[in-house]
């Protein structure tokens, strides 16, 4: 039987890759850019493109648009590199969302967790009946959910692949087998979390003997995933949801000092979904993003069609960052939009939408009512309110906070001018803590999701059920938001073509997705800023609660926002930006967050 590096592969994964012509190269093993804050130049492609949170995934990404692959089959082998190289964010054990356009029609994949049949709306409830502590919730069987990115992506492929299956396996396996360099996001993600060595498998691979983590520049190889996608690539995502790797998973949430109740009837049962997708008009561009139970879409564009709805500032951008005004503005029609998501967005399976239709969360006569309650000289502060959308035959309660995390992004174009964005995610860093090996008893593996704790743990107020309080089957609610923007056409509406697309973009970060996604739409499009200078730009935002602001927000900002009355808090906001955007000669230029360590791949400009 042949070998790709020392895993012996069956003789029917080599075949498709002698048919397509596509012959891995593994990259240079550098150390990639450090976390913290580093500086980029922005890439210049001329006809395809790929950013991924990790060079080594853009890497992959690349050369299978090369080997004339698809967008989604580069997206399939960016995923499974990430898998390997970044696993404290995504991986084959979590899920995640995927916006396609295929040069006409756009299509939204669903590859969300479920909850296990086996839960009820007390999942995170102590003996009190009281919501558990998120650190008690999250490192337990209970934070489990059903993962779907494999058979997302299968269902992908099977619409939209050009190459075979087992090829888009290749650049993982292979990384894998021979070993890639820690990169110091790894190696500070693994120093500065307290709960995944307590895993014993874990421990025992991402830690040396005296409990420090993996150095930066050290060689893993991981035998375990390697074995696991090979069985994969073969057989399909029958592989992981059927077998010996179900058996693992099910047996491992099971055994946990806090059980869940996932079972192997629980993965063979999990469906992916193809929704429509939300487009929604905004001046000369059309956004389209993911519907419930993503809350990303709608959240983002109430903000943005608010924000519309008042005079631009008349600098907005002030010493290379928005300006307190704009700030104003955008922080407290956040907290608007936070409000009418925390009450109404959820599972559309399980949660009536205003009026039966989720459009009515952007009817621009509800947006300049909501828009009304911004005032410029103070702050809504914890008193803004979720507003009143439309009819709803049963009324729904506005659970208490409670924290998100999380996630990767890809953004691709290829050479037909195709394009995804892929958001992906294991929720927390290294998610639920468990590492399996897929029952192969080989070192190494994967890491489970905790996106159950997407939920709400209050299920009820007064009396009044959360919409997105945990349900057997149901998916939890997202702010995850891959995005596709098309020039607007107010005479071909819903129509697209190849040239009409103008950037794929989206962003990890929990519930901050959601503004960083809507403040670089805004510098694209309002303050004329190439991909790579967008991302640059100081993030200042709020959740609902306090104003989250980096260190580089001038002072002078500062102040003027605590005069309105905004509370600050000043944090590292890493966001994950990945953003494609098309030029009008018909290149494209890329940017990839300064916050992380991604970057962007493609082939040279003439």
């Amino acid at each position: 039987m042949p070998r790709l590096g020392n895993y012996l592969l069956p003789l029917g994964l080599l075949l498709p890759l002698a048919a397509s012509g596509f012959d891995y190269q593994t990259p240079a093993l550098i150390p990639e850019l450090a976390s913290g804050f580093e500086e980029k130049p922005g890439w210049a492609t001329k006809s395809f493109a790929v950013v991924a949170a990790n060079p080594l995934a853009a890497d992959a990404g690349k050369q299978i648009l090369e080997a004339s692959g698809s967008a989604v089959d580069a997206a399939i082998a960016v995923q499974m590199v990430l898998a390997l190289v970044e696993p404290q964010s995504s991986g084959i054990g979590g899920g995640g969302f995927l916006m396609h356009f295929d040069g006409s029609e756009i299509t939204a994949f669903d590859g969300r967790e479920t909850a296990p049949a086996g839960v009820d709306e007390t999942l995170f409830l102590n003996d009190q009946g009281e919501p558990l502590a998120f650190r008690e919730a999250v490192a337990s069987g209970r934070s489990v959910g059903v993962p779907g990115i494999v058979r997302m992506l299968e269902k992908v492929h099977d619409e939209y692949g050009e190459l075979d299956w087992e090829t888009l396996f290749i650049p993982a396996i292979t990384l894998a087998e021979n070993g890639f360099e820690v990169s110091e996001r790894l190696h500070q993600s693994l120093a500065d979390d307290d709960l995944l060595a307590e895993d014993a498998a874990a421990r025992a691979f991402y830690y040396q003997k005296d409990g420090e983590p993996l150095a930066v520049g050290e060689t893993l190889t991981n035998p375990a995933l390697a074995a696991i996608l090979g069985d994969i690539a073969e057989h399909g995502s029958e592989a992981f949801y059927q077998g010996e790797v179900a058996r693992d998973l099910a047996e491992r949430v099971q055994s946990q000092k806090v059980p869940g109740a996932l079972t192997v009837k629980d993965l063979e049962d999990y469906q992916a979904k193809a929704r429509e997708p939300l487009c929604t008009p905004w001046q000369q561009w059309t956004v389209c993003g993911f519907p419930p139970p993503s809350s990303g879409h709608l959240t983002v564009m109430q903000i943005l069609g608010m924000m519309d709805e008042e005079p631009m500032a008349e600098a907005p951008l002030d010493a290379g960052a928005p300006s307190d005004d704009w700030l104003h503005r955008f922080v407290e029609a956040s907290r608007l939009a936070f409000a009418d998501r925390n009450r109404y967005i959820g599972d559309p399976a399980f949660v009536e939408a205003p009026d039966g239709d989720w459009q009515s969360l952007l009817a621009p006569a509800y947006l300049e009512q909501r828009a009304g309650m911004v005032v410029s000289d103070d702050s809504l502060g914890d008193d803004a309110e979720p507003g009143h959308p439309g009819k709803l035959e049963a009324s729904l309660a506005t659970p208490p906070r409670q924290s998100e995390y999380g996630t990767s992004h890809v953004s691709i174009i290829d050479a037909d001018g195709h394009a995804v964005a892929l958001t992906t995610s294991i929720e927390q860093a290294f998610g639920a803590r468990i590492l399996a090996d897929g029952g192969t008893g080989l070192d190494g593996g994967y890491l489970l999701n905790n996106q159950l704790t997407d939920f709400s743990f209050t299920p009820a107020v007064d009396g009044e059920s959360v919409a997105n309080r945990v349900q057997p089957g149901k998916r939890p609610r997202s702010s995850m938001s891959p995005t596709l923007v098309f020039e607007h056409d107010a005479q071909s509406e819903g129509e697209y073509e190849t040239g009409s697309l103008i950037a794929t973009l989206g962003s990890p970060g929990g519930a901050a997705i959601i503004p960083y996604v809507a403040q670089t739409l805004v510098a694209l499009r309002d303050w004329g800023l190439d991909a790579q200078r967008a991302l640059e730009l100081p993030h200042a935002l709020t959740l609902g609660g306090d104003v989250y602001v980096e260190k580089r927000l001038p002072d002078i900002t500062r102040e003027a926002l605590r005069e309105r009355g905004h509370t600050l808090s000043e944090r590292e906001l890493t966001s994950g930006l990945g953003v494609l955007v098309r030029q009008p000669d018909n290149t494209l230029f890329g940017g990839a967050d300064p916050r992380r360590e991604g970057v962007v791949k493609g082939d040279e400009p003439d």
